[in-house]
């Protein structure tokens, strides 16, 4: 496999909102074949194929080493298993694609509140009836992570192959672990999620495979991909200060305060963190200069890509 070979989600809302970012980071996901098709070019990365797959198959092409990067749930990406940092490399969380895997029982279960109450209903369940409490879930492995993590041993899990959610109700098991973005489905099936009983707050995650074969091409392509990416991710998060320069010893001394505090010098002024621009700026007119004018800026490009460089380090 040479060049750089990216897997993006094929439908959905998550489809939607992988193509939104891209194109705010002035990447154009050009699907080639028709509306249909599987397989798209990415504008402003010369060199990328691009796979158009499901969520879940994203997560195993990763692991399996059959694409470089892929975009997908980090839900997905940890269902993977323990070890999954030896396989896998998480670039980037992109802030969409949120929602909570969570452990969820009847609201019935008046006393069950946190995952200690959930670890005596399940003793005392197998003392009555002989049978282990059954949890309903489509994330083995996490769910058997976080109940061992909780001291919680007698329970077996149904595996859940359509709605996890309708499980109880349907009588095929006691309570579920589920992945929800507001709780509203849970709430209109009867069920409430444990106070500590939230395993994963997940969202879209870019992440590298550390098992693909990389070759030079591929990793260049890779390195624009990412620079690109952090530098608009950088600017989001920006500001620029620009104001008449006079070069006196108060502006030196404001200046050297403010860098100290975080800011970065630039040719025309300092670039501040948007949550310090107020700040940054009445100190400025308070040592005399002014008018300060704050700009954001579209992308900002450093020397250094700390993703890239982690990922150089780790395939190579």
């Amino acid at each position: 496999m040479s060049g750089l070979v990216i897997a993006v989600p094929s439908k959905g809302r998550l489809k939607e909102q992988v193509e939104e970012w891209l194109a705010d980071c002035g990447l154009k996901l050009e699907v080639t074949g028709g509306a249909r098709g599987y397989l798209a070019s990415l504008h402003g990365v010369p060199g990328a194929q691009v796979r158009l797959l499901s969520a879940a198959d994203i997560a195993d092409a990763l692991d399996a080493g059959e694409v470089h990067l892929g975009i997908t749930g980090e839900d997905l990406l940890r269902e993977r298993g323990e070890d999954l940092d030896s396989r896998l490399l998480l670039l980037r969380p992109l802030d969409f694609g949120r929602a909570d895997l969570v452990t969820a029982v009847p609201k019935s279960w008046l006393d069950v509140e946190r995952m200690a109450d959930l670890e005596e209903v399940a003793h005392d369940y197998l003392a009555r009836t002989g049978r282990r409490m059954r949890v309903a879930t489509k994330y083995l492995a996490q769910t058997r992570g976080f109940f061992a993590r909780h001291g919680i041993a007698d329970y077996r899990i149904t595996e859940s192959g359509g709605a996890t959610e309708g499980a109880p109700a349907a009588g095929s098991a006691e309570l579920v672990v589920d992945i929800t973005t507001t709780g509203a489905t849970l709430a209109a099936n009867g069920l409430k999620v444990l106070a500590d009983g939230v395993m994963l707050k997940s969202q879209a995650q870019l992440a590298a495979s550390l098992r693909a074969t990389w070759d030079t091409e591929g990793l260049v392509a890779a390195e624009r991909l990412l620079r690109i990416v952090e530098a608009r991710a950088a600017a989001l998060n920006s500001a620029t200060l620009a104001w008449p320069p006079r070069g006196d010893a108060a502006e030196t001394a404001a200046v050297t305060a403010l860098v100290a505090a975080g800011a970065s010098r630039r040719p025309n002024g300092l670039l501040v963190d948007s949550a310090a621009v107020a700040d940054a700026s009445l100190a400025l007119t308070a040592a005399g200069l002014g008018p300060v004018t704050a700009s954001k800026p579209d992308f900002v490009f450093d020397v250094a890509c700390a993703p890239f460089n982690t990922l150089k380090a780790r395939v190579f």
